[in-house]
């Protein structure tokens, strides 16, 4: 009787910390899905100014191909 009641209670303990283990896993990647929507954010406008001036580049060598 009494292994059976200690089984109980490690198979409670062992669930109550894989509930806690999941829970703290799923809140990181919470985290980190803010953190790279915040990078993103942070790095939107340098993506647009390098896209930008590698297009005003191809414009500048392709005028300088149509004239030479």
């Amino acid at each position: 009787m009494l292994f059976w009641i200690v089984l109980a209670v490690v198979v409670v303990l062992a669930l109550v910390a894989l509930g806690v283990v999941g829970y703290g896993v799923l809140g990181a990647f919470g985290r980190l899905n803010r953190e790279l929507e915040a990078a993103e954010r942070d790095v939107r406008p340098l993506l647009e100014q390098a896209q930008a001036t590698a297009t005003r580049a191809a414009e500048v060598q392709g005028g300088r191909a149509n004239s030479g």
